[in-house]
């Protein structure tokens, strides 16, 4: 295994999971405050659930996005 080759793919995916799920947060959150089922101040919980068949890898990451 190249490990510079695999650091790089490594940070390649998690830079286009970083702006596709901010950018998808972002929407849901606009739109659901839109058809007012947020208030604006609230704080979410938020899992990302991440896969890697390949090497039997399923976890789940938590964390909370506050509003406000």
């Amino acid at each position: 295994m190249n490990e510079e080759t695999f650091n790089m793919s490594i940070r390649k995916f998690l830079k286009t999971v970083g702006v596709t799920s901010q950018r998808e947060i972002e929407k849901a959150v606009r739109g659901a405050l839109e058809a007012g089922l947020l208030e604006g101040g609230e704080e979410l919980p938020v899992t990302v659930t991440l896969t890697l068949p390949g090497a039997a890898l399923e976890i789940d990451i938590d964390g909370k996005i506050a509003l406000e």
